[in-house]
């Protein structure tokens, strides 16, 4: 034993103190990960019930069709938009118009509830006519946009490039709607907007033939710009929910979209009218391929069909969750976009595609990584 002015008592309880913390750091560097998995498990688990026994059953099945609505019917409208010019459609007037088209299909929902008893008009205000006017406004200069980027780009580049709407969604629903925007939110902002630019960057390896570079470059941005717009509808929409119709009952989504959709038909209608649009619908359905008049009208009838259900599913979405989630979810349908465009148009698909898709789903991740944190903290 060593000699020290502290004295040796001293000297013995600080080798016991030693071998408590060799103890100590023994059971630390060896630690039981078993207890741990399933005790995350088990808050994972109950956290979910908990938030499934928050709400009715109904509520779940309405988010569920919803979700499941955007997720299939907004990919194959997208497919459907980009079959018409493969096929000889050449207006945008005429595929905005018939996206809108469809506005009696929320319209023809509404009326067993009314007939029924189970819910009653809600009454019309000035200030929700306004309302109901601007976004259709609004939706009709989104199509627009849309059906000009589906002209001059292969649908999975235009699916790819409209994954910027969640960016969009983010900021404008931090702005409008008052959502929270994270650091986890921010760099989903980021990381999608860097994947837009990959692909700006790819884009002589997919034109189309018969595009030119401006043409190209004209769609790219028209596709940014209505993705923007997109993003601006989501949160204009969760707005007039909250302060204007309220979350009273289901219907008033049917009530919204049929409103605002009857004002994107009608604004579109007039801009259709003025570019001799009508007249062209014969001439372009008696050279459509594959089926000349009856394809045409076939290819019509389902994009109307499927836009109305797309929107009505992203509203139900807005009503019953929030922009976050309506975001994230129409960003979601990107990559089935780009694989269904793939597999049925033989689209390109490039090395700067791929790791564009990649960084896009990574995006989505962190969006919902972040969103997921910020719910659980102001639940705590």
């Amino acid at each position: 034993m060593e000699e020290d002015n502290s004295g040796g008592h001293h000297h013995h309880t600080i080798r016991v103190a030693s071998s408590d913390v060799a103890m100590d750091e023994n059971e630390i560097s060896e630690p039981n990960p078993s207890p741990s998995l399933k005790q995350k498990a088990a808050e994972v688990i109950a956290a979910s019930l908990e938030t499934y026994r928050s709400k009715p059953f109904s509520f779940w099945l309405l988010l569920f069709l919803s979700s499941g609505a955007m997720l299939t019917a907004f990919p194959a409208s997208s497919l459907l938009s980009r079959l018409y010019y493969t096929d000889g459609g050449q207006s945008k007037w005429i595929l905005s118009w018939a996206a809108v088209a469809g506005w009696p299909l929320p319209a023809l929902l509404l009326l067993p509830l009314y007939l029924l008893g189970k819910a009653s008009p809600t009454p019309l205000s000035l200030s929700l006519c306004l309302w109901y006017a601007l976004l259709g406004f609004l939706s009709a200069a989104d199509n627009l946009m849309y059906a000009w980027a589906y002209a001059y780009l292969p649908a999975s580049t235009a699916s790819l490039v409209a994954a910027s709407s969640l960016a969009f969604s983010a900021l404008f629903g931090r702005a409008i709607a008052k959502n929270t925007l994270t650091l986890s939110s921010i760099n989903a902002v980021a990381v999608i907007t860097a994947g837009v630019a990959i692909v700006a960057l790819d884009s002589g390896s997919d034109r189309p033939p018969g595009v030119t570079a401006r043409q190209y470059a004209l769609g790219f941005v028209l596709d940014v710009l209505g993705s923007a717009l997109h993003g601006l509808i989501f949160a204009l929409s969760e707005l007039v929910f909250a302060r204007v119709l309220g979350r009273r009952s289901f219907h008033v989504v049917l009530e919204q979209q049929a409103a605002v959709s009857l004002c994107a038909f009608a604004f579109t209608s007039v801009g259709l009218a003025v570019a001799e649009g009508f007249p062209a619908m014969r001439r372009e359905a008696a050279g459509f391929a594959h089926g000349g008049a009856a394809a045409y009208v076939n290819v019509m009838v389902w994009t109307a069909v499927t836009f109305q259900l797309g929107v009505l599913g992203g509203t139900g979405v807005l009503f019953l969750a929030s922009t976050v989630l309506a975001g994230v979810l129409n960003a979601v349908r990107v990559p089935l976009t780009s694989v269904a465009a793939v597999i049925w148009f033989h689209d390109p698909m490039s090395g700067f595609k791929i790791l564009a898709l990649v960084i896009t789903v990574w995006g989505f991740a962190s969006y919902m990584v972040g969103h997921s944190t910020v719910k659980k903290t102001s639940t705590s």
